[in-house]
């Protein structure tokens, strides 16, 4: 019998009964240390409300956060914490030749898919392949040719140097199985229910309050120590605040303000490791279907300079979060590939006069009830935050009276995660509050990539990859394009330099601040978190691939 099949009837037992256990923990404060069969289940929450969407596909925007890193793997893995050197997964060694122009994977000989069947560089061409066939999928950007020279070996050839651009292939391309992908009936649209990885977990149970990922018993880096992840769905941060404390939660993802006296006399630990960037996202192109004022740049713009930040973080982020740039270079790390114009952060405090003036030039006039209109438009916007998040709630409701005195009414709403993500996804929103991500390597031309260029967004209702604000401009395109081939670190920064000045002026998205990212864990049951001292990966739970890291690598407590 499968390990599939043998652990299914336990499994769907402890569905129910977690379920019973988190509808009640709150008022219980009940715990338990593993699920109902006995083994040892780490209960993960990545602050999802709502119901989970039964979404396995690696390629499509939306799938589940465990996809990418615990069901499936890339060649290497990244840390943009460390910037220590690739770590091998399903590729064991790379090298390019001179120029860049040839890159050869070796790969693993010994990894097999959770269904039994055998890996090989087969499989790394397929998925090569697919990205080219299919451009919704190829959010890297690979352009190369590839060929398989043998059971173990892949070799990549471009037209123009290629090491920048090698991380996204090598360490953020999911790889797929040719064996079930081949024959998967629209693979654009087919959300894998079903999914056959190659990483240390598979999917066990799903139901949309919460799902199973048991061990891989034959992983080829070894099985897990812990048998099985369970992710949960709660109400928002309060709830799973609750839950924590109940020692219901083993691993999440989330803000709680007071963190170090909530979990005092607990065994409940946490980092805090600020990387992605706050940012008031805006469907900003009305040549691709946006429509409302925030398509106006001098609207964003006055967005930007009437925001009081340190208020924000003061009322809404317990101080946590940090200052950012204005280009989306991370401040600390990546200040040598900063402009100079662009060196100072965005403003703490805000700037009334510079936001009248920037609307009063661009034609606007204040109405009796004290906003700005133009052409019978008031400047009026709905911003999207997810219900339960009760630090973004918290902010847009200040950012909400901090922009009336400049004129701007902006209206908070609260959707569900599922509702949040389509929205962005699909380009109907207005405006939105998320975080920019990092890329996967320490470099913010990975930011550029994924969320600037024009190859990664797509008209107003259809599935945009990453860019999510429509924007589109040739002239940051061509930027990013002679970035990913500079021959020296002053080329590539004259080429940043270029696509700051565009993205600073255009702001599609409005800066905030560097968000605090929180990953808390609770050690009574297993240990082996990342910590200050051993930062091996990310450790949110919600960051794809770095959770995988993660997870493969607890241990339980004896």
């Amino acid at each position: 019998m499968s390990f599939v099949q043998s652990r299914r009837t336990k499994w769907a037992a402890a569905a129910v009964f977690m379920t019973s256990v988190l509808a009640l923990s709150a008022c219980t404060g009940t715990g338990s240390d593993a699920s109902a069969s006995g083994d040892t289940e780490v209960v993960v929450y990545t602050g999802v409300t709502g119901d989970f969407a039964e979404n396995f596909n690696p390629f499509i925007v939306g799938s589940l956060q465990s996809t990418q890193g615990m069901i499936y793997e890339p060649l290497f893995y990244y840390n943009i914490v460390t910037g220590d050197d690739p770590e091998p997964l399903l590729g064991t060694e790379f090298e390019f030749n001179d120029d860049g122009t040839v890159l050869t994977v070796t790969t693993r000989e010994d990894a097999e898919w959770s269904d039994g069947e055998t890996f090989s560089a087969s499989d790394v061409k397929y998925t090569f392949d697919l990205l080219k066939e299919v451009p919704a999928f190829n959010i890297a950007g690979f352009d190369g040719d590839v060929t398989q020279p043998d059971d173990n070996t892949v070799v990549f050839t471009f037209d123009e140097p290629a090491f920048m651009n090698a991380p996204a292939y090598l360490g953020n391309t999911p790889i797929i199985p040719e064996h079930v992908w081949a024959n998967m009936d629209s693979p654009t649209t087919n959300q894998n229910a079903t999914p056959v990885g190659s990483g240390a977990f598979q999917l066990e149970e799903f139901n949309p309050q919460n799902y199973v990922l048991a061990a891989n018993e034959t992983y080829w880096g070894g099985q897990p120590d812990v048998d099985a992840l369970r992710f949960i769905s709660l109400t928002g941060n309060q709830s799973a605040t609750d839950t924590l404390l109940s020692g219901q939660i083993d691993w999440a993802g989330i803000f709680l303000p007071d963190i170090d006296q909530i979990f005092e006399g607990t065994s409940l630990t946490y980092t805090n490791t600020p990387l992605n960037q706050t940012a008031l996202f805006t469907c900003s192109s009305v040549e691709l279907g946006c429509t409302g004022p925030q398509t106006d740049v001098a609207v964003r713009e006055a967005i930007y300079n009437g925001l009081n930040r340190d208020q924000l973080n003061a009322l809404a982020f317990s101080g946590y979060n940090g200052t950012m740039s204005p280009t989306y270079a991370l401040l600390g790390r990546d200040d040598k590939w900063i402009a100079p114009e662009f060196a100072a952060p965005v403003p703490g405090e805000p700037n009334i006069a510079a936001a009248d003036t920037v609307l009063l030039d661009a034609g606007y006039a204040k109405g009796s009830d004290g906003i700005y209109a133009k052409d019978g438009q008031r400047v009026s916007m709905t911003v999207q935050v997810v219900t339960g998040w009760t630090d973004y709630i918290a902010a847009m409701e200040a950012a909400s009276q901090q922009l009336l005195e400049v004129g701007i009414e902006l209206k908070p709403a609260q959707v569900s995660f599922q509702e949040w993500t389509n929205s962005k996804t699909n380009g109907t929103f207005e405006l939105s509050l998320d975080s920019v991500p990092q890329g996967v390597a320490a470099d913010p031309y990975y930011v550029y990539l994924n969320s600037f260029a024009s190859k990664n967004t797509a008209p107003v209702g259809e599935t945009s990859n990453r860019n999510y604000v429509r924007y589109s401009n040739p002239i940051v395109d061509e930027a990013i394009e002679a970035a990913s081939s500079a021959a020296t670190d002053e080329a590539k920064l004259a080429e940043y330099a270029t696509i700051q000045t565009e993205i600073v002026r255009d702001m599609p998205y409005i800066p905030v601040l560097v968000n605090s990212a929180l990953s808390i864990f609770n050690e009574e049951k297993v240990t082996g978190w990342p910590t200050e001292e051993n930062m091996y990966a990310y450790p949110r739970p919600d960051r794809s691939w770095d959770n995988g890291m993660v997870a493969k690598n607890l241990k339980v407590v004896n």
